[in-house]
Protein backbone atom coordinates (compact mmCIF):
# COMPACT_ATOMS: atom_id res chain seq x y z
CA UNK A 1 0.00 0.00 0.00
CA UNK A 2 1.13 3.19 -0.98
CA UNK A 3 2.17 5.77 2.13
CA UNK A 4 3.48 9.40 1.69
CA UNK A 5 7.10 9.73 3.04
CA UNK A 6 6.79 13.18 3.50
CA UNK A 7 4.31 15.83 4.84
CA UNK A 8 2.44 17.90 2.66
CA UNK A 9 3.52 21.37 2.88
CA UNK A 10 0.99 23.89 3.78
CA UNK A 11 2.40 26.02 0.33
CA UNK A 12 1.70 22.65 -1.48
CA UNK A 13 -1.33 22.25 -0.36
CA UNK A 14 -3.06 25.71 -0.75
CA UNK A 15 -1.61 25.75 -4.29
CA UNK A 16 -3.54 22.64 -5.06
CA UNK A 17 -6.60 24.22 -3.68
CA UNK A 18 -6.32 27.41 -5.28
CA UNK A 19 -8.80 26.55 -7.93
CA UNK A 20 -11.50 25.13 -5.56
CA UNK A 21 -13.37 28.77 -3.97
CA UNK A 22 -16.38 29.84 -4.85
CA UNK A 23 -15.98 33.16 -7.30
CA UNK A 24 -18.54 35.81 -7.15
CA UNK A 25 -21.73 35.09 -9.53
CA UNK A 26 -21.73 38.35 -11.65
CA UNK A 27 -24.37 40.86 -11.75
CA UNK A 28 -26.01 42.94 -14.33
CA UNK A 29 -28.17 46.27 -14.32
CA UNK A 30 -31.60 45.89 -14.87
CA UNK A 31 -32.92 47.62 -17.80
CA UNK A 32 -36.00 49.16 -16.30
CA UNK A 33 -35.37 50.09 -12.79
CA UNK A 34 -31.02 50.33 -12.81
CA UNK A 35 -31.10 48.01 -9.55
CA UNK A 36 -27.84 44.79 -9.41
CA UNK A 37 -29.74 41.55 -9.98
CA UNK A 38 -28.13 38.50 -11.47
CA UNK A 39 -28.66 37.92 -15.03
CA UNK A 40 -31.55 35.41 -15.71
CA UNK A 41 -33.68 36.20 -12.72
CA UNK A 42 -36.24 38.50 -12.27
CA UNK A 43 -35.48 41.91 -10.90
CA UNK A 44 -35.95 42.06 -7.09
CA UNK A 45 -36.46 45.81 -6.90
CA UNK A 46 -39.15 46.27 -9.90
CA UNK A 47 -40.38 42.61 -10.46
CA UNK A 48 -39.64 42.93 -14.14
CA UNK A 49 -37.65 40.54 -16.23
CA UNK A 50 -37.35 40.75 -20.13
CA UNK A 51 -38.97 43.37 -20.90
CA UNK A 52 -42.45 43.58 -18.70
CA UNK A 53 -43.45 42.91 -15.28
CA UNK A 54 -43.87 39.39 -13.96
CA UNK A 55 -44.05 40.19 -10.45
CA UNK A 56 -46.39 42.62 -8.72
CA UNK A 57 -44.23 44.89 -6.12
CA UNK A 58 -45.46 47.48 -3.56
CA UNK A 59 -44.41 50.70 -5.42
CA UNK A 60 -45.54 54.33 -3.96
Amino acid sequence: MAVPKRRTSRARRDKRRTHDSIGVSPRSKCPQCGAPKLPHRVCGACGSYRGREVVQTDED
